[in-house]
């Protein structure tokens, strides 16, 4: 008699190497240090986890900030291959006239991509932006239209831009958690140009700029992201920083110094490595199970999950997860690759912390016209003695 199809395939605690019955010792972690600025944010970037925050999502001017998103754009267009790091960029009168933090571009002059971007993220260049901008868009302003397309298409709801440098505007204005969710994309998205944000010093038209993140020199753990200042914004920084497996983004908007902004950035950082570890729990394409299919070529098909896994939890935890997949009865060719067919669950002291759906991995199709009625009475009396 053919095997009895389950109602749902279980695994409890799968792959995580719990130790059946193993009781695991509740982890004790202290409330968050207080921070001096207007808001702040701590963001696991993979599994886009918080672990702390205030007044993370109130809108705030952003100041050089705002070069974050410029980056951003440009490192899209370099990878989809609309620029190349080479290519030569005019200086307009527009951008050599920009005041606040400079390059030095000259105007009338051409400058790469390349050093372009670097006079951007390294040294914070408000000509170097409008220049790129310029390149990008036509203008500054078609370069905005960009750059809030690209915000909404990430979904930074509390943000706006009117211009690529981050010179004040009132309408203006992004949010400690958008600007997270910033940082996690350059990370995440264009990784090959992330070394950009760690480089400590940058020369162009034989002048010597250093970054201004600080914390690039006191804590060898970080490598970026970007700082920013003006009087109605006050000292911003968002700063990321990876220790073994586990990386983290800290960001603080509206303190009172540069020395403030990177202390508070610093304590926020300390606390996450002190009491939390991020792990990638499966793999994209990872096989999970096989499950019975009927009425296909094949007798299983391989079920995992579609992309990466990432959780974030306290250091010292990872005995109490418990992980259940949970896939339909009754699988039925032909399948599709990536066909969704149920989900997995992860829990921790029976919180739930991961609900991913799991899918085909491979495409099944149907069978032969014998095999399929073959099938068809299997699974009939299978069904009629479950």
């Amino acid at each position: 008699m053919a095997t009895i199809p389950m109602f749902r395939a279980f695994l409890a605690v799968l792959m995580l190497a719990v130790a059946a019955g193993a009781h695991a010792q509740a982890v004790l972690i202290p409330s968050p240090p207080s921070i001096d600025a207007t808001s702040h944010v701590l963001m696991e970037p993979f599994s886009g986890m918080v672990l702390m925050e205030g007044n993370s999502h109130e809108r705030l001017p952003p100041a050089s900030l705002t070069k974050m998103m410029t980056a951003y754009i440009v490192e899209r267009e370099l990878d989809e291959g609309r620029i190349a790091m080479s290519d030569r960029v005019p200086i307009s009168v527009n951008a050599w006239k920009t005041g606040g933090s400079r390059t030095f571009v000259k105007e009338g002059t051409e400058a790469t991509v390349g050093d372009l971007l670097r006079g951007v993220i390294i040294q914070s260049g408000n000509d170097a932006s409008v220049a790129l901008a310029e390149f990008v868009a036509g203008s500054e302003a078609a370069f905005a239209d960009i750059m809030n397309q690209q915000a909404r298409l990430l979904g930074m709801k509390d943000t706006h831009f009117v211009n690529a440098t981050g010179l004040p505007s009132p309408e203006q204005y992004s949010s400690a958690y958008d600007l997270a969710i910033l940082a996690r994309a350059i990370i995440t998205d264009y990784p090959e140009n992330y070394p950009l944000y760690a480089e400590k010093h940058f020369t162009y038209n034989n002048i010597r700029q250093p970054n201004r993140n600080s914390l690039l020199w006191r804590d060898p753990s970080v490598d970026g992201l970007k700082t920013g200042h003006t009087q109605e914004a006050g000292y911003c920084l968002v700063a990321s920083a990876k220790r073994d497996e586990t990386r983290f983004i800290a960001v603080v908007m509206g303190a009172d110094s540069a020395a403030a902004r990177a202390q508070e950035i610093q304590k926020m950082l300390n606390y996450g490595f002190r009491y939390y570890v991020s792990d990638q729990l499966f793999a994209a394409g990872q096989e999970l199970l096989e499950s019975r299919i009927w009425g296909g070529a094949s007798e299983k098909v391989q079920i995992g999950v579609r992309d990466d896994v990432f959780i974030t939890i306290p250091r010292g935890s990872r005995g109490s997860l418990e992980s259940v997949v949970d896939v339909d009865s009754i699988i039925k060719a032909p399948l599709q690759t990536g066909q969704e067919l149920g989900r997995v669950t992860v829990s921790l002291n029976d919180e739930i912390i991961v609900d991913e759906p799991v899918v085909a991995l491979v495409g099944v199709q149907e069978g032969g016209f014998f095999k399929r009625i073959w099938d068809a009475i299997k699974l009939f009396f299978a069904q009629l003695f479950s």
